[in-house]
């Protein structure tokens, strides 16, 4: 299996014949409208903050393909490398329909978890902030998790609807300059089925996350997801706490590499956002990486300015 993942990498890794010189060029928030306005490029150089979507999207006609993988904790020490032993997978692929409306599915090997999910640009932030200060886009979600339960006789009795739960994200982005950008997310879950009766189906929680570029290349990201008190109060029996994570992303032509420290071992909203139960302070953090490649399937246009 890990054969197969270092394929996959370096098929992205390699593939320069169909994907696209830069990757600004590939990512919406790029057309100038009537009357001459200028839309702000690149608020963030990939579709992930770290697990958080950014207001990124890829432009009509472009495929995004990623690959989202984090190892096991670093407090399992040396016998298990640090957490290298161990490894969880996500792989999802980014359509976009046009320069607003982008569409996505994925699969995780986190309870063998299949997620889809609609996005839409309401908003694009100009370079005149009189005008429109920032981006804003809604998201929906849908996550349906796949894993048998070790009883037979209570997987069959297992309902599919149990298996399901869905997001509604607000995703409000500003490009403070060409090195400082930052995003907030109000979001709200709807868990089909919860631990107990005692923990609520809907829960409310506000994400947090920013990007600081540091050279031409290299940028280095962060964000924190608050789930609001008195929702849950844990998952599978353990405390829950709320995720934080850091990224180094290195920007190279069509695709962006980020290096990943957090303590979500999960990649989809519903499970890093209310099912963390990794802890910053007990060591329970997970090393990994995320990978970003653009393949073109039609042409578009150049984006006009960029600040």
């Amino acid at each position: 299996m890990r054969k197969i993942y270092f394929s996959l990498i370096c098929l992205i890794i390699s593939s320069q014949s169909i994907a696209q010189d830069s990757l600004l060029r590939s990512i919406s928030d790029s057309l100038s409208a009537a009357h001459g306005t200028q839309y702000v490029t690149g608020t963030f150089k990939a579709l992930y903050i770290v697990n958080m979507k950014t207001i990124e999207a890829p432009a009509a006609g472009a495929l995004n393909f990623e690959i989202q993988h984090r190892f096991g904790t670093i407090n399992q020490g040396a016998y298990h490398l640090w957490g290298l032993d161990f490894a969880t997978l996500r792989l999802g692929l980014d359509y976009g329909i046009s320069d607003r409306l982008s569409v996505g599915i994925g699969r995780s090997s986190v309870l063998e978890t299949f997620d889809g999910y609609v996005k839409y640009k309401l908003l694009r932030q100009t370079d005149n902030p009189a005008s429109v200060p920032v981006s804003i886009a809604l998201l929906g979600t849908t996550s349906y998790y796949t894993d048998k339960i070790a009883n037979p006789k209570l997987d069959s009795a297992f309902k599919s609807a149990y298996r399901l739960a869905y997001t509604a994200q607000i995703l409000i982005a500003r490009k403070f300059s060409s090195k400082l950008s930052f995003q907030i997310t109000p979001t709200f879950i709807h868990y089909n089925l919860v631990d107990s009766a005692s923990e609520h189906n809907n829960v409310f929680a506000l994400s947090a996350g920013g990007r600081f570029k540091i050279t031409k290349r290299m940028a280095i990201t962060a964000e924190y997801n608050y789930l609001f008190p008195n929702q849950l109060s844990s998952y599978t029996g353990l405390p829950l706490h709320n995720a934080l994570s850091f990224g180094w992303d290195i920007e190279t032509g069509g695709h962006v590499f980020q290096l990943v420290f957090t303590n979500a071992q999960t990649m989809n909203e519903p499970q890093y956002i209310g099912q963390t139960v990794g802890s910053w302070g007990n060591g329970d953090i997970y090393f990994g990486f995320n990978i970003s490649r653009i393949f073109n399937l039609k042409p578009h246009n150049k984006p006009k300015a960029q600040i």
